[in-house]
């Protein structure tokens, strides 16, 4: 990784992770604005990866502490599964850290692929969820550590749509509100991203100055996104970052298939 970033380059960063954040604040799938950001300044793809968990972390903060309310009556749930995602997020990262360089950047066009099909299906996963809303039962689910801590791992190790996965379980194995589910996903990914961003600070692949910049950007961003919520279609919002995500995927892939001259 390159030691000096100029003035320029992180205030693109910025730039980026305050998009990212209006993004999550609208629609969701901010990562697919940062992440590919910070890789198209140079940033080598793990390094990208670290930093951009890392900036991006206190977000997940904001939404669980958003949505305290409605973790009433969910505290057996809580003790469940957010230490699962905690250790799903240490395994992921760690996973993340001990693969190459190279291999790394193989996975990416294949990841930002994945994290775009993902955010494409929420709609689908929140209607499908919505009627199962009939359903009030508060069992404590634990067959489905399993799955979440599979998510967790995917979270740590790359984290984009991890939301959509970690949903998309509870609502497979808990019966309850869309709300009340919703909270406690917010909760397990703050658990898995958390998990992930402490042990990337001891990885020493983490760009400080931008991960500073970016920190900042996001949360000015979500505040942006929060105060622009009643004039853009977050659905539109939504498909337009799959479009993106689509064909920054393919550009990667294009990349991996270039015959050096």
């Amino acid at each position: 990784m390159r030691e000096m970033l100029t003035g320029t380059e992180i205030a693109i960063a910025g730039l980026a992770a305050a998009a990212a954040g209006a993004v999550n604040a609208l629609a969701g799938g901010g990562t697919l604005i940062s992440f590919p950001a910070l890789m198209a300044l140079g940033v080598p793809g793990i390094s990208a990866n670290v930093t951009n968990t890392v900036a991006l972390c206190p977000g997940y903060l904001g939404g669980a502490l958003g949505q305290r309310d409605d973790l009433r009556g969910q505290r057996k749930r809580l003790l469940l599964f957010v230490p699962v995602g905690i250790l799903g997020g240490l395994l992921g990262g760690t996973l993340l850290l001990s693969i190459g360089e190279g291999f790394f950047r193989i996975l990416v066009p294949f990841l930002i692929l994945l994290a775009s099909g993902l955010l494409a299906a929420e709609n689908r996963i929140r209607k499908w969820m919505g009627e199962r809303e009939k359903k009030s039962v508060t069992g404590s689910g634990k067959e489905a550590m399993v799955p979440v801590g599979l998510a967790g791992i995917y979270g740590g190790f790359f984290g984009a749509g991890m939301s959509v996965i970690i949903l998309a379980v509870l609502a497979l194995f808990l019966d309850d509100s869309m709300t009340r589910l919703n909270a406690l996903k917010q909760c397990i990914s703050l658990g898995v991203n958390t998990a992930a961003a402490i042990l990337f600070i001891f990885s020493g692949m983490i760009s400080w100055p931008l991960v500073l910049v970016m920190v900042t950007g996001a949360l000015a961003g979500g505040m942006l996104g929060g105060t622009l919520a009643s004039w853009i279609d977050p659905v539109k919002l939504k498909w337009t970052i799959v479009y993106a995500g689509l064909i920054i995927s393919a550009i990667f892939f294009i990349q991996l298939f270039e015959v050096p001259a």
